[in-house]
């Protein structure tokens, strides 16, 4: 009697497991769309302006530097030289600017478990405001040399709080919420000292640093686009490699999270400063901008999840998209004057987190 042989049936995957894999292919798609609608915004971004652009000229503009041709009648060339040095610059700034806010704001939330943290909760911001502040006293609100000055005295202050907090992090092994804590002082000790400078600055120099305290893209020089473009370039892989760890931290705590192996103390101090990082980076050239670091993960988390390898790079986007449309809106509103993408993006940030906050309770969990 002979047997009949038959082919084991192929394994079948659990329903669970499908509906993981449905999951994350939605999360992909929520991010190549994302990313579609970033070079949509900022191709329209281009457009905006008291000259004029059409979509042909930003085209032809990309194309005669792809291949190193210059237009040969005067309109051609103008219209070149406004989109490549003035409006190519201020919507990439406001890409990457936005995208680093977001990214650090999704770190600090998660690495200090409270989703009301924002990228300046450390008070970087405030030491920020006064290192611009202190450059601009010291080296004039119309010099030559202020906007240099200005970038690298914000840069400095930023540093010095982030190392401040960061070897007080180490040194005391501090708890996240007293770390929340630590940076709510540094922001009134920072704040005074700007508001000390405020009030006995003349007329011009006190005009001068509130402009900056507004948040703007007006400034934008393609030496700010290559370094944030680098910052970014350089802590993604990072940020990345360590979602995992992002993810042990910010679900199960840090005592879970050292039983999984993680090393707690370790990830949160390189996070942090990378997220450091990225925020002084950001602030040095755009100036204060708030919402963006609050307001995108957690619009990202609706979208995605709170996966933190899907939930990063969401962020980014969201930021990006929130700062290009807060600029262009800004350009748009009182044309051909143009008001700080910081105002706009506060006018716009505060509803929508408004109706996160009391409309969608998840969104802030």
């Amino acid at each position: 009697m002979s047997s009949v042989h038959s082919d084991p049936l192929p394994p079948t995957a659990s329903p669970g497991a499908r509906r993981s894999d449905d999951h994350y292919t939605s999360q992909k798609l929520a991010i190549g769309l994302g990313v579609a609608a970033v070079v949509i915004t900022a191709l329209v971004g281009i457009q905006i302006g008291t000259s004029g652009a059409t979509l042909i000229d930003v085209l032809q503009t990309f194309w005669a530097k792809i291949t190193g041709t210059v237009p040969t009648d005067r309109a051609s060339l103008l219209m070149h030289n406004v989109i490549w040095e003035l409006r190519l610059p201020r919507v990439l700034l406001a890409i990457l600017g936005g995208a680093a806010l977001a990214v650090a704001g999704v770190l600090f939330q998660g690495l200090l478990r409270n989703p009301l943290v924002s990228p300046y909760t450390l008070g970087i911001a405030p030491a920020a405001a006064f290192g611009a502040s202190l450059a601009i006293v010291l080296f004039g609100a119309t010099a030559g040399s202020a906007a240099v000055s200005l970038v690298i005295g914000a840069l400095l202050f930023s540093f010095l709080n982030t190392a401040l907090v960061l070897s007080l992090a180490s040194a005391r092994n501090l708890h996240p919420t007293t770390l929340i804590l630590v940076g709510i002082a540094l922001s009134q000790l920072f704040g005074a000292l700007t508001a000390c400078i405020q009030y006995f600055a003349e007329d011009e120099v006190l005009a001068a640093i509130v402009r900056w305290t507004w948040g703007s893209v007006n400034n934008s020089a393609w030496y700010q686009v290559l370094a944030l473009f680098v910052l970014l370039a350089l802590a993604f892989p990072y940020i990345r490699f360590r979602s995992s760890a992002l993810n042990a931290i910010a679900f199960a705590g840090d005592d879970s999270a050292k039983s999984l192996g993680v090393a707690v103390s370790t990830v949160r101090l390189q996070t942090i400063a990378i997220a450091a990082t990225l925020t002084a980076v950001t602030i040095a050239f755009t100036g204060i901008i708030g919402f963006v670091g609050l307001v995108a993960p957690h619009i990202a988390r609706l979208v995605v999840g709170a996966n933190h390898r899907f939930l990063i790079a969401f962020s980014a986007i969201i930021g990006a998209l929130l700062l290009v449309v807060a600029d262009a809106v800004g350009r748009l509103v009182i044309s051909p004057g143009v008001i700080p993408v910081g105002i706009i993006d506060a006018l716009v940030g505060a509803p929508i987190f408004l109706y996160l906050i009391l409309t969608r309770q998840k969104a802030i969990e």
